[in-house]
């Protein structure tokens, strides 16, 4: 065995009585244990934050979305439309009609966000699992439905069972100024509600339509969309579909993925990870001190068996290492000890829920985490760093002791 390891070994783990020191070691390790296991765990739920936006996102919005890069519409005719549906790894185009409008309901009204998309938005597939009601139907026997978020639903008091009684969607003409004396300044389209969905609040005030009434109440030509929705198939690697998307629709328009979307959020999300871990890494930091000071006072302790190790020709370096490895113990048992029960904390949470969201209407029922191997790495590197760093010194001071 290597001498300065069995020393090191000798000296943490075979003493008679445990002293000051020694209590103070353990301390340091459960230190360091502690720190690198709430690491673990609070970058595990930033990480589990981030999966459940992607999740919300993708139950409502599409793989890939066309925007213009100036003003809100742009025209999109036939050409365009075939040429994008023939573009690798494209399995649905959805042309969109988006804007605010004022809904009436009854006695009732309110602000929306109107959506007018294609019959095949149903093929999509994405709201069927947050129906609470009705049918995902937008057009019957020469009849516009439209399907309402839980939001609206709450604000106009409308019943999806209710047919007689419409739901009218106003926009303002263009060129038009509305006055007691001009009445007619709006645009109108009347609906039939199908059915109520809800995702999360930010969805809230959505009303889907067909992409025909909403072109009509807009003032839209026929081939004049807002945006366009494409949905890729699975296996799909979405950096090549973009590139080859953006080719074909040129420099006036732009193609964003759906993290693109919503980047800041995604930002948000990473620069609050940054910046707790760093204030949980202070944990470690204070962990590494009395490491410090718990080496530093062995090195008193056993000045005379240095001085014997000198004698029986050890030399500065072996001196060193043996104090070194002490520290690394410490590190290392207290890391491996704290990302092991990360790992198991997080995997309990991941499959059974333990910690629980405490408010009825959240959208899900447990803290969501997702482990990341770089972040567990990344973890047990600074974690081991650290100690060893400061364990550098009261190694040095060892090695000078005459």
């Amino acid at each position: 065995m290597n001498l300065p390891v069995w020393i090191a070994r000798r000296y943490f783990f075979s003493r008679k009585k445990r002293s000051f020191i020694s209590w103070l070691s353990i301390l340091s390790m459960l230190g360091v244990g502690v720190g690198t296991m709430a690491l673990v765990v609070v970058l595990s739920v930033f990480n589990g934050m981030e999966e459940l936006n992607r999740q919300i996102f993708k139950t409502f919005e599409a793989d890939m979305t066309v925007a213009p890069k100036q003003g809100k519409r742009f025209l999109a005719p036939a050409a365009l439309l075939a040429r994008l549906r023939q573009t690798p790894g494209v399995s649905l185009l959805t042309s969109v009609a988006q804007d605010n409008a004022l809904a009436r309901y009854g006695n009732a009204q309110t602000v929306i966000r109107l959506k007018g998309v294609d019959d095949n938005y149903a093929q999509r597939q994405q709201l069927d699992s947050s129906m609470l009601g009705g049918k995902l139907l937008f057009r019957r026997d020469g009849v516009n439905y439209a399907i309402v978020a839980d939001g609206v639903r709450n604000d106009l008091t409308i019943s999806p069972i209710d047919i007689l009684t419409p739901l009218e969607i106003l926009y303002p003409e263009s060129g038009q100024t509305f006055s007691v004396l001009n009445p007619s300044a709006f645009n109108r389209e009347a609906l039939t509600v199908a059915g109520v969905f809800f995702i999360e609040s930010k969805y809230d005030n959505f009303v889907l339509a067909p992409v025909s009434a909403a072109r009509k109440l807009f003032g839209y030509k026929t081939d004049e969309v807002t945006s366009l929705e494409i949905q890729l198939r699975p296996g799909t690697n979405e950096v090549k579909a973009k590139q080859a998307l953006q080719g074909i629709v040129g420099e006036n328009l732009v193609v964003q993925s759906r993290d693109d979307l919503n980047v800041d959020l995604y930002r948000a999300i990473r620069v609050e990870k940054l910046f707790v871990a760093l204030t949980l890494s202070f944990i470690i930091l204070v962990a590494s001190i009395n490491i410090f000071f718990s080496l530093s006072m062995l090195v008193i302790e056993k000045k005379a068996d240095i001085l014997i190790l000198y004698a029986l020709g050890a030399t500065r370096q072996m001196v060193r290492r043996i104090f070194l490895t002490e520290g690394a113990i410490i590190a290392l048992t207290g890391a491996l000890a704290g990302l092991i029960l990360g790992v198991v904390i997080c995997v309990a949470q991941e499959n059974y829920g333990f910690i629980r969201m405490g408010m009825a209407s959240s959208i899900v029922d447990a803290y969501p985490v997702r482990l990341d191997t770089s972040d567990i790495v990344l973890t047990g590197v600074l974690s081991i760093v650290v100690t060893i760093l400061t364990s550098w010194f009261p190694a040095q001071r060892a090695a000078n002791v005459q």
